[in-house]
């Protein structure tokens, strides 16, 4: 299995439309979760850089389809975080509406990173995506992040609660606990996105 840098991981280009995205080659692998699950501090632990995927305090606030590059043609996709509880309605329809017209259309992408996090895994719009993946036969790695925030024997609990909720789905989703502060979970993350790249970039 091939190893990647991912500390060479660039910033690509940014989209708030998936009719605009001009590049066609290559594969993707999207990163996808509610606006407080976690996504950009896990994309920064993956390529050990603070500032690549931008966070802030207020959740929300990633509101492009962002495309950061880890070797030419491969490239990571951190999505619109959907569910954010203080935006006007609309406005939420409108992100999650861009997330899934990516999730159903781009050709290029391969497989989901969802997370969720550990203390409030498997919301609504949660089960939809992985319902989307399903139908679209998308291949998934679920993180439940800020396991930190729990102790051992509640991170049992809820990892066994996604791990039956979804075996009862589908036999192709692997899951792990995951903490960008802790540092857990970041070599079984970057194991899988390798094992990605060999089966769908060099294949």
């Amino acid at each position: 299995m091939n190893s990647l840098n991912y500390n060479k991981t660039k910033f690509f280009k940014s989209y708030s439309q998936i009719d605009e995205i001009e590049f066609q080659n290559g594969i993707e692998i999207g990163f996808i979760g509610y606006s407080n699950s976690g996504k950009s501090s896990a994309i920064n632990s993956l390529t050990n850089q603070k500032k690549l995927a931008r966070f802030s305090k207020t959740p929300g606030r990633t509101q492009l389809i962002n495309f950061f590059e880890v070797v030419p043609g491969f490239r990571i996709v951190d999505l619109p975080g959907y569910g954010y509880a203080n935006a006007p309605v609309l406005i939420k329809k409108k992100w999650q509406k861009r997330v899934y017209n990516y999730l159903e259309q781009r050709q290029q992408l391969r497989s989901l990173v969802l997370l969720m996090d550990i203390r409030r895994p498997l919301k609504k719009l949660d089960q939809k995506i992985i319902h989307i993946a399903i139908h679209h036969k998308i291949s998934m790695l679920v993180l439940l992040t800020k396991c930190d925030k729990l102790v051992i024997n509640e991170q049992k609990i809820q990892f066994k609660k996604v791990y039956e909720e979804l075996k009862s789905l589908s036999d192709s989703f692997q899951i792990e606990l995951f903490s960008a502060y802790k540092k857990i979970g970041i070599k079984k993350l970057q194991l899988k996105l390798n094992h990605w790249y060999d089966k769908y970039f060099l294949n």
